[in-house]
């Protein structure tokens, strides 16, 4: 389980960064750019995501408990950024905004994939102590 969800984290990280350079590609992160997703939030769950999966993997290498609790709290806050995110692109769909350019199955994916790397963490987290 351990792995899994450092497989699903990667492969959640891979379309987050395809969002992330798609979002700066079409000016997101410049000001007066119109957009929605602020970007301390966005470049926040960016840095946050990947500082814990860093945690994980420390996890995975030292077998220390307190690591993979670290992460997953990390990973709650991911997750709250990430909701909120979601909430202005569903606003922003139809405007000019540079996130209404995202792929929805990028969007709808990342989403589902974080999910349930979440609930995986969880449960290592568990499993470990």
């Amino acid at each position: 389980m351990d792995i899994a969800a450092l497989i699903l984290w990667l492969v959640t990280a891979v379309g987050g960064f395809v969002l992330l350079g798609t979002w700066v590609a079409k000016g997101g992160h410049r000001p007066g750019s119109g957009t929605r997703l602020a970007p301390p939030l966005v470049f926040g769950h960016v840095t946050v995501a990947v500082i814990g999966l860093v945690l994980w993997i420390i996890f995975l290498a030292a077998g220390e408990a307190v690591w993979a609790w670290i992460a997953f709290v990390l990973l709650l806050v991911v997750a709250l950024f990430g909701f909120t995110m979601f909430g202005r692109w569903l606003s922003s769909r139809r405007s000019q905004v540079a996130e209404a350019k995202f792929p929805v199955p990028i969007v709808l994916g990342h989403g589902l994939l974080a999910a349930v790397t979440l609930v995986l963490v969880l449960l290592a987290s568990l499993d470990a102590g």
